[in-house]
């Protein structure tokens, strides 16, 4: 095997299987594995294999769980005066420019049985429009309402990062000017079977897997796309994922909660719909906030009713929508303090070759792979603060191909938030007990965002539009 610095340090990291075929390889094949390998930060993974392989698969620490207080929305006993100052303090904040939107869009539409980017998933009832084209018409919507374009940056994966941008660049990119969008690419960890060698998917190819949500924050570390914002004057960073088309992509309220208590990371929550849904859990422990997922937390205590609201005493549903104070970002991608996410370990089935080079295809976990969770974040932050949301006009995801979050419940519930747009703007319309009417109408956000923008809107129409199958207003 020919001298390489990266093959000398992994062989001294008893990690030289990785290079065990690389005498016969192309030398395409030869620069592709040793880019890989470049990926992979040996010391990082030799803490893992001792801290995660030695120590199995424990559980979280659930010693002295609380529920976790959170701000309750004004039409469920919140303070409407607190509401409507967070809601200004939003609004300035984006009228300065100080806010962009992030949006987590490595993966694929494979579970949807779609190929391509999902983003590049139709969601929309009537237009069929995508979850990108469906996010860029409310941040252009947005922009134009605070007389500042909002920047969007877009975490991709190797899997998809070509065809993303290739897919905005064809659709001109919605409307956004094309310095607006910026991409990055998420980064990866290697497999390890379950004694800490890493595993080979070829004999030219590791076999590396994106590292979690979290790994989006030292992401945007390590691209650059923090220091895009701090020259763009940007210090606020709000958090969604590709596959949730309600979501207020730059909401005022979470916004001016968010700057108005001095957070360094914020969260919202949904009520649970039953103690069965699989939402992770906003909990409190030694005064911190943390999630606790919904497999972690025994079913016993998922059950637990508040004696005094005769509600789930763990209540708040972790929803993945954040947002980040930029410095905060910076800091715990650099490891400052001794503050870092921590990695999860998961046992999963990976396909991988043996010592002769021929395929496996295990029928049972065979490895590991470590992934980071954005919530982990939470402990760390400074005054974070949790508001409730109204699930019915922000959370609605792509997730399965059929059943709960779904193409077909998303539908639905864009649908059912349209009746109730124009049932507030004095429009009869017919609805199943549910909400749901017997016709697809759509409204772009170029036209209206929220409820009140719609009432504003219809009201400024001289001659309204008949309210049946198919209409669409832009």
């Amino acid at each position: 095997m020919p001298t390489h610095p990266l093959i000398e340090s992994f062989a001294r990291a008893g990690q030289g299987q990785v290079f065990a075929f690389f005498d016969g390889l192309d030398a395409a094949a030869q620069a592709r594995l040793l880019a890989q390998a470049g990926e992979i930060d040996l010391v990082e993974l030799a803490r893992l294999n001792r801290s995660l392989l030695a120590a199995g698969t424990a559980g979280p620490d659930l010693a002295g769980l609380t529920p976790a207080p959170f701000e309750a929305r004004p039409e469920n006993g919140g303070d409407p005066a607190a509401w409507a100052a967070a809601r200004a303090t939003g609004e300035a904040a984006l009228r300065a420019g100080r806010v962009a939107a992030f949006t987590v869009a490595g993966g694929q539409g494979t579970r949807l049985g779609f190929d391509g980017p999902k983003g590049s998933f139709p969601v929309t009832p009537v237009r069929r429009k995508t979850l990108f084209q469906v996010f860029a018409e409310k941040l252009l919507a947005a922009g134009r309402r605070f007389g500042r374009p909002v920047p969007w940056f877009i975490m991709t994966s190797h899997a998809n990062h070509g065809a993303t941008g290739a897919f905005f660049a064809e659709h001109g990119w919605f409307g956004l000017e094309a310095g607006q969008v910026h991409f990055f690419r998420q980064g990866r960890m290697p497999a390890v079977d379950f004694t800490g060698r890493i595993l080979l998917e070829a004999p030219d190819t590791i076999a590396l897997s994106p590292d979690g949500h979290g790994g989006s924050l030292r992401a945007l570390e390590r691209s650059g796309a923090l220091d895009v914002m701090q020259r763009g004057g940007v210090d606020t960073l709000t958090y969604f994922q590709v596959d949730n088309p309600l979501v207020r992509c730059v909401d005022p309220e979470f916004i001016g909660w968010h700057l108005r208590r001095g957070a360094e990371m914020s969260a919202k929550m949904v009520p649970k719909s039953g103690p069965d849904e699989k939402l992770g859990h906003f909990c409190a422990q030694a005064g911190r906030p943390v999630v606790i997922e919904y497999s972690d937390l025994p079913a016993a205590t998922q059950h637990e009713v508040d004696p005094k609201t005769g509600r789930l005493r763990f209540l708040a549903g972790s929803i993945g929508l954040h947002i980040f104070d930029t410095g905060f970002i910076r800091r715990l991608a650099g490891g400052e303090g001794g503050r870092a996410l921590p990695f999860h370990r998961a046992d999963k089935k990976i396909a991988t070759i043996d010592a002769a080079g021929r395929p496996v295809r295990p029928d049972r976990p065979n490895g590991v792979k470590f992934e980071l969770f954005v919530f982990d974040a939470l402990p760390f932050a400074r005054h974070p603060v949790i508001i409730e949301t109204n699930r019915a006009d922000d959370f609605s995801p792509v997730k399965n191909a059929a059943g709960p979050d779904s193409p077909a419940t998303c539908r639905a519930d864009q649908l059912r938030q349209s009746v109730r747009w124009l049932r507030a703007a004095g429009v009869a319309v017919a609805a199943d007990p549910s909400g749901l009417p017997p016709f697809a109408v759509e409204f772009s956000p170029l036209w209206a965002d929220d409820a009140e923008g719609f009432a504003a809107a219809w009201a400024r129409l001289a001659v309204k539009p008949a309210v049946q199958d198919g209409l669409y207003l832009e």
